[in-house]
This record gives structure tokens, C-alpha cells and sequence, in this order.
């Protein structure tokens, strides 16, 4: 079955961005569009009041909304096809159903009521965090362009090569879809303790690092190149923390892909996110996509 992709809108600019956005990417994986908008106006209210003026306001807005998000996509690609759905229930809640069965969820960092588009918003966190398909947040100082990307390239943050491959999946079909190359990084430390006190980068230990995250990069990247012939595999090794390193790499890719796992129960968002994950889609300055991986 072809699972759509979905792009969640309020009305605020950054989320017609984020259609701009999901309107390319569902053109180069040649899937529909739906365009989804959440309000709890009904729910709170009651059908009664619902029913009135304020209600009818209510359902006017949303309405227009998906309204101006389905003639924006249009505009930018006639032969997406596109559906609109308003839903009486919160954001959060809405998306991460409409996630079990979609192929991606794209969201802005940010919707009405944000105090700047440099600090992400609560729902893109919390669909990240918890949502059964990938999620891409539309980071830093982006051109709303899935597709013709300035950088040419997309970024790969490889982690255990164990949880999965999901993420490099994924990140070989975005790289093969645009016609860039792919940059898997893997990112090493030398500890404390097995370096002397110049810089680790000088002796035999900090070369055993290197060689054991080339390895995983090896590991990971596996039969996926030979699968994508046209797609250009960089790899690199960069001594560092992860989060760091990516946040680096952020600055000159047209995306960055990251893995997460998913645990059972309600943990922390943070936590259940990891470090990388939460550091690149707070500070990353190219869209992000978090990509679940196997527990």
C-alpha cells in the first residue's frame, strides 16, 4: 500500500514552508500528499457552542488553512496529488496517529505562537520523539527546496550499527531521490586515559579509534552503496562528540539523518531521543531527520 506522506499545518508561515518542503519531497518519492490541521476547539467546547459563531470561526480558519496549503502545493508541483483533513483533537496526538500509517511526517521547527524559528516548538519535539515513521523538522536557515538543495548533499550521522539500518535506508533513498551525494560520518573520541597529554590525534591509541569508526562506518553502510549505484558515498571519520561533529556537518548539508530508539512506556522526550538527536533538532542548521530504529 503507498503511504502518504504528512505535513502538519496551523496557519503561521513556517508551516507553509514545511508544505513547500513536503510538497517536494512527495514529488521525488512520487507519493500523495496529506495535509492534516488539529484543533480542540469541539472537543473543549462542546457541540453546542461549537455550533455557534465562535465555532463556526473555528472551522472557517481551519478551513482556509487547509485551504492555502493545498493551492501553495499545488503551485509547486500540479502533479502531487493532494488531501486535506481537519481533526477535532490535539496536534500531538493527531500527527502521531496519522504516523503509523504514513511514509514521513514533516513539521516546521516552530508554529503560531513561537517566540523565534530558532527554538523548536513542543509538537515537532514530541512527534519526534515518539512517532512509528521517520520525522523531518525543518532546521535553520533552510530554502524550502527538498529538491535542487544548494549543498548537494545529504549527511548521515551513523550510529551502532546493531540498532538497525533504517536510518541509512533512509538516507540512501533522499540522496538517490535528489541526485547528491551521501556523507555518512561516524564521529570517535580517544579517552582520556589512553592519550598522552598533547593531542590524541598524535598517538597509537587515537589511531585504534579512528580505525574501529571506520569500521563501523563500513559496517553500517554494508550493501546499501551497491543498491544505489548513482548515489556518491563519502565517508568520514571525525574525532569529536557526535554532537558536535553533526552539528558541524549541518552547516554545509541540504539534510541530516539521524537514528533513534524507540523505548516502551512514557520516558522523558529528551531521553527518549538521545543526546544527538535532541542537540541536532534544536541547533542543526539544515532540516533534520529522525529516523526510528529498532529498541
Amino acid at each position: 500500500m503507498e503511504l502518504p506522506l504528512v505535513v502538519g499545518v496551523d496557519g503561521s508561515e513556517l508551516a507553509l514552508r514545511a508544505v513547500d518542503w513536503a510538497t517536494d519531497e512527495a514529488a521525488l518519492r512520487g507519493l500523495p500528499l496529506r495535509v492534516v490541521y488539529a484543533s480542540l476547539w469541539e472537543r473543549y467546547e462542546g457541540e453546542a457552542l461549537a455550533e455557534g459563531s465562535r465555532g463556526s470561526a473555528e472551522r472557517t480558519m481551519a478551513e482556509s488553512v487547509l485551504r492555502a496549503a493545498a493551492e501553495r502545493a499545488g503551485r509547486r508541483d500540479p502533479a502531487v496529488r493532494v488531501a486535506t483533513e481537519m481533526v477535532p483533537d490535539d496536534a500531538v496526538g493527531t500527527l502521531l496517529r496519522k504516523a503509523m500509517d504514513a511514509t514521513a511526517v514533516v513539521l516546521g521547527s516552530r508554529g503560531r505562537g513561537g517566540i523565534t524559528e530558532m527554538l523548536l516548538g513542543s509538537v515537532s519535539l514530541t512527534v519526534a520523539a515518539r512517532a512509528h515513521c521517520p520525522v523531518i523538522v525543518l532546521r535553520g536557515s533552510h530554502d524550502n527546496r527538498a529538491r535542487d538543495g544548494r549543498h548537494r548533499r545529504v549527511v548521515l550521522g551513523v550510529g551502532d550499527p546493531a540498532h538497525g539500518p533504517a536510518a541509512v535506508r533512509f538516507a540512501f533513498e533522499e540522496a538517490a531521490g535528489r541526485g547528491v551525494a551521501l556523507e555518512a560520518v561516524r564521529a570517535w573520541r580517544c579517552p582520556a586515559h589512553e592519550s598522552p597529554d598533547h593531542a590524541t590525534s598524535a598517538g597509537e591509541p587515537a589511531r585504534g579509534h579512528e580505525r574501529r569508526a571506520a569500521e563501523i562506518l563500513d559496517t553500517a553502510l554494508g550493501d546499501f552503496a551497491g543498491g544505489h549505484p548513482g548515489v556518491e558515498v563519502r565517508r568520514r571519520t571525525v574525532e569529536g562528540t557526535a554532537r558536535k561533529v553533526l552539528l558541524d556537518a549541518s552547516e554545509s548539508a541540504d539534510l541530516l539523518v539521524v537514528g533513534v530508539r524507540r523505548h516502551d512506556g512514557h520516558g522523558h522526550v529528551g531521553l527518549q531521543l538521545g543526546r544527538v538527536a535532541h542537540a541536532a533538532l534544536h541547533h542543526a542548521s539544515c532540516p533534520v531527520a529522525v529516523v526510528p530504529l529498532r529498541a
